[in-house]
């Protein structure tokens, strides 16, 4: 890997690369719910999640797609002089619904200079039938389709920590499911959960390279008002990582992730209105520049400890 570049495969990169010019994401915001809230596998959704789900960036959902498309489309052309976008069904589990009102939102996506549809979920809401649709769309429209899919992590004793309501079984499943129809996956994983530790974020990587996965998504945890796992902040029951952790943690995952994966972001913005705990009061960009500072100082680099794929044990025969 060059290292007057960054050391790791860039989301952004990849797209210029992939559409010929830099290219934006546009959240939509759907009337939608969850399975773990809705008391169909569980009640009161994870422990770190607000009834509102990740909605801060997003235009209310009381406006139709199409509305919400357009407008965040002006805003961005004006501001980046923009010309291809992705629409980016973000909130709680985009598949979780009826299949003729999957259908109904999806289709209102399908505008002018709308490249992709990014669709963020659960894995255990993926189904042949809302796959077999995307996929008709895809051929019928040109269009490119992605999913992500909400892991955090691939230690399912953490994932009962958080009441997650699924396992990392469900997850596998998804990703056979998704991967039988060739659209891209993108997997969302918490670095600095309060259970794991440097082996599950090795153990991570690991996962996400042998599943081949395309793309994925790190974030830092972080803690608000009105959820459970700010109750148990307040009340001292769990510790978080400091910041100098979590950069070890970040680099330490993409050194044993493959080079082939495409890495949306290593830490995420967070909303400050309602939070007890987002990034260590820093900038989000702050923390992000000294993960590149001290890799290309350290000369660590995405792939550089991806030495378990392809019958490790083989190689002392040879």
């Amino acid at each position: 890997m060059n290292t007057n570049q960054l050391q790791y495969r860039t989301y952004s990169q990849y797209l210029i690369d992939k559409y010929g010019e830099k290219v934006y994401k546009l959240p939509v915001n759907l009337p939608l719910t969850c399975p773990n809230r809705d008391g169909s596998l569980g009640k009161g959704g994870c422990t770190f999640c607000v009834e509102g789900g990740t909605v801060f960036e997003s235009l209310s959902n009381e406006f139709p797609v199409r509305e919400q498309l357009t407008r965040t489309r002006e805003h961005i052309r004006k501001k980046y002089k923009a010309n291809k976008y992705i629409a980016y069904f973000q909130n709680f589990s985009n598949t979780y619904m009826p299949l003729e009102d999957f259908k109904r939102y999806i289709e209102e996506a399908v505008m002018d200079e709308i490249v992709e549809i990014a669709i963020s979920t659960r894995p255990d809401c993926i189904r042949e039938e809302y796959l077999e649709f995307l996929s008709d769309l895809r051929e019928r429209t040109g269009l490119n389709i992605s999913i992500e899919l909400g892991l955090q992590s691939v230690n399912y004793h953490s994932l009962k920590k958080i009441n997650r309501g699924h396992t990392l079984g469900e997850y596998l499943d998804a990703v056979l499911s998704i991967k039988k129809y060739g659209f891209s996956i993108c997997t969302h994983l918490i670095l600095n959960l309060p259970w794991d530790n440097m082996d599950d974020v090795i153990e991570n990587a690991k996962i996400m390279s042998a599943l081949k996965m395309d793309q994925i998504k790190l974030h830092a945890l972080y803690i608000m008002e009105n959820t459970i796992m700010g109750e148990q902040y307040k009340r001292g029951e769990i510790e978080i990582a400091s910041v100098e952790e979590y950069k070890e943690r970040v680099i330490t995952f993409l050194e044993h992730l493959s080079p082939d994966v495409v890495v949306q972001r290593i830490i995420g913005r967070a909303p400050k209105a309602n939070s007890l705990f987002v990034n260590w009061n820093m900038s989000w960009w702050k923390i992000r520049d000294e993960i590149h500072e001290e890799m290309a100082r350290d000369g660590r680099y995405q792939g550089k400890k991806v030495d378990y794929l392809n019958g490790k044990a083989l190689r002392n025969l040879i």
